[in-house]
């Protein structure tokens, strides 16, 4: 056992919060039941880490729009963004089940070929994701450019992590003490995005990696900056993060994308936080226009964590209360039937919670 596996598992000072950022260190948490396995002084939550849970209400609202005005679209998403509900409830299964053309790719890459494979209609890529997947969607729209694809579109909702943590720590009431930052966002990022942590707010966080060892070795490693009153970004996982981060990734983000405004599910507009692509992309980028300004209005009350039918997923995602505080956990909202996206993504920590209740506290 390391030494900071055993610092872990034995702390016993005052109590600490610290919230994971990464949908796969949720379930991992989860899975191998890393909550029981913690004293009780040491707290985990999580936080905004699944792209497709931070997802406005409004942003679906404005693809649903969208669609139902141009029925010769097709559209093409990750298979968890079609049971992601809209302010209305509505779904993107219930639009394709209605005669909507939305169909489940596995890439951008597939959503591109598409596009080659049906020269005469547009395809429409709704793009999610953090970091991690941004890079893929660059190298796709660079593709269509030199290959003068003119049929294909790019719906892009990604987001940054920095920024969201930024907007956490300045919400009134937060108590987070240190953060397991996420590894393959800072397999692409490195390391250096993250230092305003122990900078600007006096809070330290580890890259941690994927396995119950890593996430361990992570949390003490957190608990000995906690003790020594000496906050820094660190890097559990060096077999695959370095500081500098993939810097040909980086690059290609730099070129495609511009940061801009965007809307997070229960943190609202976070400045920055969002991809859009450059004026010489500006032919592939779909503009939700009207459409998105008046999602954004009905979906207010999503905005402030107040989800359609009493679902409390923006509360979830700001670490504000657990899974199991909601009212509709396990009972109306279920892996089954979810009412809103922390239940619907196979990363969020509602299905996490409840697909490994009998492991995880």
């Amino acid at each position: 056992m390391n030494r900071y596996i055993e610092t872990a598992l034995s702390y016993d000072g005052p109590q600490v919060t610290f919230m994971e950022v990464c949908g796969t260190h949720t379930m991992a948490i989860a899975r191998h039941g890393i909550r029981n396995l913690l004293p009780r002084a040491v707290r985990l939550i999580s936080g905004p880490g699944c792209p497709v849970c931070v997802t406005a209400a409004a942003d679906i609202d404005a693809v649903l729009a969208l669609l139902d005005a141009n029925p010769g679209l097709t559209l093409t998403t990750f298979g968890d963004m079609l049971r992601v509900p809209g302010s209305d409830r509505r779904t993107l299964e219930r639009l394709r089940a209605d005669g909507a053309d939305v169909r489940v790719v596995y890439s951008v890459t597939a959503a591109l070929a598409l596009a080659r494979e049906m020269p005469d209609r547009e395809v429409a890529f709704l793009a999610v994701g953090f970091e991690t997947t941004a890079p893929g969607t660059a190298a796709a729209l660079t593709e269509a450019l030199s290959t003068n694809v003119d049929n294909f579109r790019v719906i892009s909702l990604h987001k940054l992590v920095p920024p969201a943590l930024r907007q956490l720590l300045t919400t009134p009431g937060a108590r987070i003490d240190g953060f397991l930052l996420p590894g393959h966002v800072c397999a692409v990022t490195g390391s250096r995005p993250f230092e305003f942590l122990p900078a600007d707010f006096g809070i330290g966080g580890v890259v941690a990696g994927f396995e119950p060892t890593d996430i361990l070795t992570a949390i003490g490693m957190l608990l000995a900056q906690w003790r020594a009153g000496a906050p820094a970004v660190e890097i559990q996982y060096r077999r695959i993060v370095s500081p500098d981060g993939n810097t040909a990734a980086q690059a290609a983000l730099a070129e495609v994308f511009a940061p801009v405004a965007s809307t997070w599910r229960g943190l609202g507009q976070i400045p920055a936080s969002g991809l859009l692509p450059r004026p010489q992309f500006a032919r592939y980028a779909v503009d939700l226009g009207e459409a998105a300004g008046a999602a954004l209005e009905k979906a207010a009350p999503a905005l402030a964590g107040a989800d359609a039918g009493g679902c409390r997923c923006g509360d979830v995602l700001r670490g504000a209360i657990a899974p199991s505080d909601c009212p509709l956990y396990g009972r109306v909202c279920t892996p089954r039937s979810p009412v809103g996206p922390c239940m619907v993504s196979s990363e969020g920590a509602c299905a996490a919670s409840y697909r490994y209740r009998g492991v995880a506290v």
